[in-house]
C-alpha cells in the first residue's frame, strides 16, 4: 500500500507567489558547471518565492549509472542558496540510501536550511532506469509560504492516479528531463493534470542534448483552468517567471465544484 504524506515545511499566508524556472542546458556530468550556471541564471531571474530546476539538473540523466551521478553538490547549493536568496530552491538530484543504494530524488530547500525531499515514484523502464534506482512509495506535499507544492518527477506525470487531488495541494512542481521526440506529450499531459485537479501546474524541463537525447525546453506554467500563464520562449536557456493567485485559485474551486463528483479510488502496490 502506497501512503500519502503532507510535510510542513513553513508557512507564511499570503494569497499569491511568484514563481521561477531555471531552464538549463545540463552539461553532461560536470556539476560544477551547471551550480555555476544555475547560480547566473538565478541572480538574473525576477526576485521570485521558489526557483525549480529539472530533473537531474546538475548531471544529466543518468539513468544507467547513478553511481558517477552521486555528488553531494547539487543539494548543498539549493540549501544555501535558499539561505541567500530568501526563497525555496527546488531540483532534483541522485541520492544514495545507506545501504548503497540509489534514489532519484527532487529536493524542496527553504530558507533557514529545512529541505524535503520525493524519490520518483514510477522509473522510467523504458531507458532503464529502474534497474539502478530503487522507487519512492510516499506522496510528498511541500508546504511553503502559504502555498502546497505537490513533488513529482517526469515520468511520474503519465500517472495521473498518483497526481490526484486529495483536497492536499494547491500546485503540481513537475522537474524533468523530458525529450523533444515526446514534447506534444508533456504539453498535453501538464494541461490535462492542471484540468483534472483543478490546480497550477509547474514543468520545469532542460533543454539542450545528452548522449541520447535532445531536449526541447517548454517549461511551462499553467492555470487552473488548463490556461498557459508562462512558456518559454523556444528551446534556448532561460527563465520562465509567473506569479501563481491562490486566492483565485480558491474562487475557481469553489464556483465549478468539479472536484467534488471524483471518483473514490484506492492505490495499491
Amino acid at each position: 500500500m502506497y501512503y500519502f504524506c503532507n510535510t510542513l515545511i513553513d508557512y507564511d499566508p499570503r494569497q499569491g507567489m511568484k514563481i521561477t524556472i531555471l531552464q538549463i542546458d545540463t552539461e553532461w556530468a560536470h556539476p560544477g558547471s551547471n551550480i555555476a550556471k544555475a547560480e547566473a541564471m538565478a541572480a538574473a531571474a525576477p526576485k521570485s518565492d521558489v526557483y525549480i530546476l529539472p530533473e537531474m539538473w546538475a548531471t544529466g540523466f543518468a539513468a544507467t549509472s547513478p553511481a558517477d551521478a552521486y555528488t553531494q553538490a547539487p543539494l548543498e547549493w539549493m540549501r544555501s542558496t535558499a539561505d541567500a536568496l530568501g526563497a525555496a530552491i527546488c531540483g532534483g538530484a541522485v541520492a544514495m540510501e545507506t545501504d548503497g543504494t540509489f534514489r532519484n530524488r527532487l529536493y524542496f530547500a527553504t530558507p533557514g536550511g529545512k529541505t524535503l525531499h520525493y524519490d520518483k515514484r514510477h522509473l522510467f523502464t523504458f531507458g532503464g532506469e529502474h534497474l539502478h534506482y530503487t522507487p519512492g512509495n510516499k506522496r510528498v506535499v511541500a508546504n511553503y509560504g502559504g502555498a502546497k507544492f505537490l513533488l513529482l518527477t517526469c515520468y511520474d506525470l503519465r500517472f495521473p492516479a498518483w497526481a490526484r487531488y486529495n483536497g492536499d495541494y494547491e500546485a503540481i512542481i513537475i522537474a524533468a528531463n523530458w525529450p523533444e521526440s515526446r514534447k506534444d506529450a508533456w504539453l498535453a499531459l501538464l494541461r490535462a493534470r492542471a484540468i483534472e485537479n483543478q490546480c497550477y501546474v509547474i514543468g520545469a524541463n532542460r533543454t539542450g542534448h545528452d548522449l541520447s537525447c535532445t531536449y526541447p525546453g517548454l517549461s511551462t506554467i499553467i492555470g487552473p483552468r488548463g490556461e498557459t500563464i508562462a512558456l518559454a520562449n523556444g528551446d534556448a536557456e532561460q527563465n520562465v517567471t509567473a506569479d501563481i493567485d491562490l486566492e483565485q485559485l480558491r474562487q475557481v474551486r469553489d464556483r465549478f465544484p468539479v472536484l467534488k463528483d471524483r471518483d473514490s479510488i484506492t492505490i495499491i502496490q
